[in-house]
C-alpha cells in the first residue's frame, strides 16, 4: 500500500522566523501515519532539518552535475549534505521562469537519485492546453521524458500540478483530477511495469487548502498533495495534513 504524503513547497518565502511554525507542526503531527515533507529555501534546509523532528526536509531544485563551474546552483549531493532527503524537480515555475525542459528534469532526477534523494517530479498543463483539450497529451509527453527508467516507488513521486490552478484559487473538478491521476497511473504501469508503476505515489498540487483537501484526497489515485502557500503557516497546513491522515485511515 502506498503511504500518503503531504509535501509543502515554500518557494522563495520564509526565514528563520518560520522555523517556529515548523516546530509546532512537528509537535502536532508527531507519530503521524503519513509522511510529511517541507521544502524550504536552500538557506533554511540545514536549520529546518535540525528542528523538524519526524518531518522530512527537501530542496526545491538541484543541478544535474555533481559539481562544477555553475555559479549560484546547488547540486543534489549538497542538498543531501545539509539534511535534505528529497527534491522537487520540474515545477511549472521552473519550467516557465527558467525554461527548464523535460530533458533537464530527467538529468536532474538521475543526479538526485545518485545522491540518495527522493525526486518529486512535477507535470502539468497550462490553461490554454486545458481548454484545447490537450491535457493528457501534454502530461503524457512530460512523463515519458521527465521520468527516468529507473524510477520506483522508493525514489520517485509524481506531482500533477495544473499550472492554471497554482496560486490562482482555481481548482479542477474532482473528475478532472481523477482523470489525470488515473492516466498517470496507467502510463507508469505500462512503462515501468505493474510493481514500480503502482508503487509510485501521485500527488495533486494546485490551490489545495483545508476547505477542499478532504474532497481531493478522496479521488482515485491521489496519494497526497504538493502544497504551496498554505504550507507556510502551521495553522493552514495542519488541517490539510489531518485531512490526509483521515483519508489514509479510510483507505
Amino acid at each position: 500500500m502506498r503511504r500518503k504524503l503531504a509535501a509543502g513547497n515554500w518557494k522563495m518565502n520564509g526565514g528563520n522566523a518560520e522555523l517556529d511554525g515548523l516546530r509546532t507542526l512537528s509537535q502536532i503531527h508527531s507519530g503521524a501515519a503519513i509522511d510529511i515533507l517541507i521544502c524550504p529555501p536552500f538557506t533554511l534546509i540545514a536549520a529546518a532539518a535540525e528542528c523538524a523532528g519526524s518531518i522530512a526536509i527537501g530542496g526545491q531544485n538541484c543541478h544535474s552535475d555533481a559539481s562544477g563551474a555553475h555559479t549560484g546552483d546547488i547540486s543534489a549531493q549538497m542538498l543531501a549534505d545539509v539534511g535534505a532527503s528529497a527534491v522537487i524537480l520540474g515545477h511549472s515555475e521552473r519550467r516557465a521562469d527558467h525554461s527548464e525542459t523535460s530533458e533537464d528534469v530527467r538529468a536532474k532526477a538521475h543526479a538526485a537519485h545518485a545522491a540518495g534523494l527522493i525526486t518529486i517530479i512535477c507535470v502539468g498543463e497550462s490553461l490554454d492546453q486545458r481548454e484545447a483539450q490537450n491535457t493528457l497529451d501534454i502530461i503524457g509527453g512530460q512523463l515519458s521524458t521527465s521520468v527516468p527508467d529507473t524510477a520506483t516507488g522508493e525514489n520517485t513521486v509524481i506531482a500533477y500540478e495544473p499550472c492554471w490552478a497554482i496560486g490562482t484559487g482555481l481548482t479542477p473538478t474532482t473528475d478532472q483530477i481523477g482523470d489525470v491521476h488515473d492516466f498517470i497511473r496507467t502510463r507508469l504501469e505500462k512503462r515501468l511495469g505493474t510493481g514500480a508503476g503502482r508503487s509510485i505515489r501521485l500527488l495533486y498540487g494546485g490551490s489545495v487548502k483545508a476547505a477542499n483537501a478532504a474532497e481531493i484526497f478522496a479521488v482515485s489515485n491521489v496519494d497526497g498533495a504538493l502544497v504551496g502557500g498554505a504550507s507556510l503557516k502551521s495553522d493552514d497546513f495542519s488541517p490539510i495534513i489531518s485531512a490526509l491522515e483521515a483519508a489514509a485511515n479510510v483507505s
